[in-house]
Parts: structure tokens; C-alpha cells; sequence
């Protein structure tokens, strides 16, 4: 099927084309013409499924069907993310699809000035994109105006319950006129997310290109055996005798992703770390650098990696498993986008062998294993508790769903603060 039969109009066709795209993806097909008969939907998609597309092209067509001869730049459609990185990728999908069309666009979220986001907003917009707790600052100061929305999508919204905020989006939705058409995104498919569905959704179409929390099929996934001490020396192995040129790499912490970097540079390896503690400008050179390939390791906290978009990202790598079996999922969806195939590798200690456990069992699937030579873990050594970071109860305990780790660290300074086709 082409674009063209999906019911878009020229002027995002052109777009689409522009950037070489001929076919849509499955959740883009199977998406856009339900949203364009202005109809809610369930969406279950892995990232990387080309989901982003899949609402950003309908939305512009249905704004610009609309028209809104009476009402030019107001806030016609809001999409939350969890995020400043998803964000800023769902900022420059709206620019990229919607370049032939007149309507206006800004991001907002928190950690950078709130200033010039007043200004633009002043200025009149007609798509916003924020993360929740930002945008709750600019209702609570009366600086935005959302009694026009039509369309209200929640993108990736399992991750929004993961980090806390489905009261922040209570609050939100409160303030939007009932009528309005809703989208909700999400990577997983939990009783967590119907319910949250149940709740705004009107008779939504339910649509699913994958398996609720399974794993993607073109992901070649390997679980290394190794001991805790000597996780950074296989690493810097495994790059070094693989020639690997681009890797993301997961670690649970802040903390232990600023270590990590700093051994690798160590190594000769060039390296950035991003997480919630990096400034914003920081974190977005950072990724920049990466995605030009003047970095070769990025490593990432969970909360920092989400809305990282890179079509050919060939290698991702657990440096440490994460206790939200879930987690996994979104970690390794990573790579192998775009019908690209990738590698997703877990360096796996004694510790997280519970952790690597409950992934298996969400997943409905054995990963291979593989002890390397000279790496072999040394069977005298016994699990310990994992400290998980300041996590309260959450010790050696793999945790799914929305009782997931929420750490506070991470919720994205609440009030303080590349598409695809």
C-alpha cells in the first residue's frame, strides 16, 4: 500500500516523499485511516515501528481539513510525551511532515527557560508537544490556552506511568474540552494502560503490530555470563574486537553511567553519558555527536534514552540488566528499526540473574547464552543484593508494569524546571 491510498493530501505526501519514504509501516496502515475518520485509538507498538509517523501525518491532515478559518493559531493539538528527548524527536517529526503546511509548532518541557516558551505561545501555536510537568507549570501561570484542543494524543504513555505521572495527566486532561479526539501510543500493552484507556478513550479502535511486551523478532539478543568486576573489560573487548563503531549502552544509574564513560574513555573508547542530571543543551550535544559518529559509545540511563531515534543504531548493550522487566523491552527496541536488523548484547553477573529471569518471562522466550573465553565468571562468587540507586524497596527485586522502579531522581524536574516514515 502507498501513502497516497492512506488519504493524505499532497502537500504532506510531498513531505513523506521528501524523505524518501514509498511504504508505510504496519502501525502507520493500519493507524491513519481510523485516526482520520476521527475515531480514538489503542495503539501497541514497539518503538522504532515508525508509531511517530503514524499519528504526526493524520493529525496535520486533519488540521488541515479543519481549517480553523476563525480560530488561526490556537492550540488545536496537544501530544504529551514522557521525556524531553521524545519531545524534541515528535517536534521534528510535526516540522518535517508539516513543512508544506501553515501551522505552528512548539516544544515544551522542562529544564531550559520557561521564558521563551511564553514568548512563542504568546506569539499563538497550533501544535504543542510537552512533557506533562512543564506544561502543568504554564496552566497553573495561565500562560496556555487549551480550550481549543481537538486532538489530544499521550505517546508512549506506559512510560508516563512508569515515572509517576498519570496524576500529571489527569490534571491535563481536566482542563481540554470533552470533545476531542484521543490517541494513546504505547510501547507495551498493560492492564495499566486499559485501564488508563477506559478512563479517556471514547470506544476506542484497538490496533497492535506486536505482541503486547515482546520482544522484537529482527533483534539478534545474546546474554553474556560475566563477572560484575569485569563487566567494563569485556565491553571494551567486544567493542574493540567487533570494530564496533556505534553502541548504546544501558546502565542503572546516574552514577554509574558517568563511571562507565569515563573508564571507557580510559580505553581509548570515545564516550558520553546523558541522564536526568545533564543539563538539557548537554544531553542534546551529546546526542547529536552520537548520531554523527564523532562519539562511539553512548550510555544512558533508561529515562534519558527514551525518544532516541536512530534508524541503523547496529548495537545495544545492557551493561547492566534493568529491574523493570519492561524496561528490557523499550532498551533493546533500540536497534534493529526500520526492518534493519540489530544486536542487543546483556552483560549478566550472578546478581541479576532473578532480573534476567523475569525478562525471560515476559518476553516467552529463553535468551541465548554464551560464556566467553577468558571471561568466565567465577562460580565461588555468590549473588548479592543490587542496590538499585536510591530506589526504596526495590533491592533485588525485578518489578514490571506500572509498579515499576519510579525513581524520583528521574521524573524530569516535574515544575522546575528522527521521525520516521
Amino acid at each position: 500500500m502507498s501513502f497516497k491510498k492512506l488519504g493524505l493530501s499532497e502537500p504532506l505526501l510531498k513531505a513523506v516523499k521528501e524523505q524518501g519514504y514509498e511504504t508505510p509501516t504496519p502501525i502507520q496502515e493500519q493507524a491513519i485511516p481510523v485516526i482520520l475518520q476521527k475515531k480514538d485509538i489503542l495503539a501497541g507498538a514497539q518503538t522504532g515501528t515508525g508509531k511517530t509517523a503514524g499519528f504526526t501525518l493524520p493529525m496535520l491532515e486533519l488540521l488541515s481539513r479543519a481549517k480553523h478559518k476563525t480560530q488561526q493559531h490556537k492550540v488545536k493539538a496537544l501530544v504529551l510525551t514522557p521525556t524531553r528527548e521524545l519531545a524534541a524527536q515528535v517536534q521534528e517529526s510535526i516540522a518535517v511532515y508539516g513543512k508544506h503546511l501553515p501551522y505552528k509548532s512548539v516544544v515544551i518541557f522542562g529544564g531550559v527557560k520557561i521564558n521563551p516558551q511564553i514568548v512563542a505561545l504568546r506569539r499563538g501555536v497550533d501544535i504543542v508537544v510537552a512533557t506533562p510537568g512543564r506544561l502543568l507549570d504554564h496552566i497553573s501561570q495561565k500562560t496556555i490556552n487549551l480550550s481549543h484542543v481537538d486532538f489530544l494524543i499521550l505517546d508512549e504513555a506506559d512510560r508516563m506511568l512508569d515515572m509517576g505521572f498519570v496524576n500529571d495527566i489527569k490534571k491535563v486532561i481536566a482542563v481540554l474540552p470533552k470533545e476531542r479526539q484521543t490517541l494513546l501510543f504505547s510501547a507495551t500493552y498493560s492492564n495499566e494502560i486499559k485501564k488508563l484507556s477506559a478512563q479517556f478513550l471514547r470506544a476506542p479502535t484497538l490496533i497492535e503490530v506486536a505482541r503486547a511486551n515482546t520482544s522484537s523478532e529482527i533483534v539478534q539478543q545474546a546474554v553474556y555470563h560475566v563477572d560484575k568486576e569485569r563487566k567494563r573489560e569485556l565491553l571494551t573487548h567486544l567493542i574493540n574486537e567487533g570494530k564496533w563503531q556505534q553502541v548504546l549502552v544501558f546502565t542503572r544509574t546516574k552514577h554509574g553511567a558517568n563511571r562507565l564513560s569515563g573508564q571507557l574513555e580510559k580505553d581509548g573508547i570515545t564516550s558520553v553519558a546523558i541522564h536526568g542530571n545533564k543539563s538539557q543543551n548537554a544531553r542534546t550535544k551529546a546526542l547529536a555527536d552520537f548520531k554523527a559518529g564523532k562519539i562511539r559509545v553512548l550510555v544512558a540511563t533508561d529515562i534519558a534514552a527514551r525518544g532516541i531515534d536512530i534508524d541503523q543504531l547496529p548495537h545495544v548493550v545492557n551493561y547492566e540488566l534493568p529491574n523493570v522487566s519492561e524496561d528490557y523491552v523499550h532498551r533493546i527496541g533500540r536497534t534493529g528499526r526500520a526492518g534493519n536488523t540489530g544486536e542487543a548484547i546483556s552483560l549478566v553477573c550472578v546478581d541479576e540473574d532473578e532480573f534476567l529471569q523475569s525478562i525471560e518471562k515476559l518476553i516467552k522466550k529463553d535468551i541465548p547464552k554464551v560464556w566467553l573465553k577468558g571471561f568466565k565468571p567465577d562460580p565461588s562468587i555468590k549473588a548479592e543484593p543490587i542496590n538499585m540507586g536510591g530506589n526504596r524497596g526495590a533491592r533485588n527485586k525485578p518489578r514490571g508494569g506500572q509498579n515499576g522502579a519510579r525513581n524520583a531522581n528521574n521524573r524530569n524536574s516535574r515544575s522546575r524546571s528522527k521521525p520516521r516514515g
